[in-house]
């Protein structure tokens, strides 16, 4: 198989490999501002409706409480020893949730791996065109 023979001279060769790889450099940069913008839209719009559930949480929790703590009282517990009770079975649950929820932050991933795999695989074509 005959190769193509480029009869370009050596500076006008450089110049538009350079501005090929100009233009790519900048594509690239795009991909990878497009790939995290919209995972962060898709974040912040789950934040928003954990945040709004969380308030509806909270509120239907502490009408929980008081109803389990009146529950207690009525049984025959002290008022006190029924709120500390329920503080104390409140707190501990919390105190797992705010864990679990901590190890899920942390194993967020942010990597744009799209693009990174398309920086390789420019990586490659520059090579090859260079040779």
């Amino acid at each position: 198989m005959a190769a193509q023979r480029d009869e370009r001279p050596l500076g006008q060769l450089f110049a538009d490999f350079s501005r090929q790889l100009s233009t790519l450099v900048r594509k690239e940069i795009d991909l990878a501002r497009t790939e995290m913008t919209g995972r962060a839209r898709v974040v912040a719009r789950d934040t928003a409706m954990v945040g709004v559930g969380g308030a509806l949480l909270y509120a239907a929790l502490l009408a929980l409480l008081a109803a389990v703590t009146l529950l207690l009282v009525s049984i025959g517990l002290a008022a006190w020893v029924a709120a500390l009770v329920v503080a104390i079975v409140v707190g501990a649950i919390g105190a797992v949730l705010v864990q679990r929820g901590r190890t899920g932050i942390e194993h967020a991933d942010f990597t744009p791996r799209q693009t990174m795999e398309t920086l390789r695989e420019d990586a490659d074509w520059a090579k090859e065109r260079v040779k």
